[in-house]
C-alpha cells in the first residue's frame, strides 16, 4: 500500500481558484475604507466645531454678545479671546482655538489649517487636500446660526 505525499495539481488549482474568488469578492469592500475614515474624521470636526461653537455662544450670550455683529469672548478662562459674530466664532483663528487644546502655542503647532475670509475651509494639514474639509460660513445676522458643509467629493 502506497502513502499518499503532499498535494495534487489539481487540489492546488481548485485551492487558488476559490482564493482569487474570494479576493474578487472581498476587495472591493475594503477598498474604499480610507475615503470613509476621512468622511468621518470630518464629521467628527463637523461635531467638535458644533459643540465648540455651543460653548462660545453660551459665553457670548452670558456676556450679551449674541445680537453683536463683532464681539470677542474669553474661551478658556485664561484670556485665549475669540471674535465672534452674533455669538458664534467669526474669524479663522477662532476656529482653530475652538479645534485645538488651549495649550497649543502657535498655529504651526495645529493640526487643522483653516483657509479663506469666509467661508472658511478646514482641513487636516497632514492631508494637504483642502478639497477634503469642513466648510463653515459665520451668521450675518442676529438669531441666524452658522453653517457646517462637509466637502468630500476629493476624500
Amino acid at each position: 500500500m502506497k502513502r499518499q505525499q503532499g498535494f495534487t495539481l489539481i487540489e492546488l488549482v481548485v485551492v487558488i481558484i476559490i482564493l482569487g474568488i474570494l479576493a474578487v469578492t472581498a476587495a472591493p469592500k475594503f477598498i474604499n475604507l480610507q475615503k470613509d475614515a476621512r468622511v468621518a474624521t470630518l464629521s467628527g470636526v463637523e461635531g467638535a466645531l458644533k459643540g465648540g461653537n455651543a460653548l462660545v455662544y453660551s459665553k457670548a450670550a452670558i456676556q450679551g454678545q449674541e445680537n453683536e455683529a463683532t464681539g470677542s469672548v474669553d474661551i478658556d478662562g485664561n484670556g485665549t479671546n475669540v471674535v465672534t459674530a452674533y455669538g458664534y466664532a467669526k474669524d479663522a483663528a477662532a476656529l482653530v482655538a475652538i479645534l485645538e487644546d488651549a495649550t497649543t502655542s502657535s498655529a504651526a503647532d495645529a493640526t487643522w489649517l483653516v483657509e479663506g475670509q469666509g467661508p472658511f475651509l478646514i482641513y487636516d494639514k497632514n492631508t494637504s487636500n483642502n478639497e477634503c474639509a469642513v466648510e463653515y460660513t459665520a451668521p450675518t445676522a442676529p438669531g441666524a446660526a452658522p453653517q457646517y458643509d462637509i466637502k468630500d467629493t476629493k476624500c
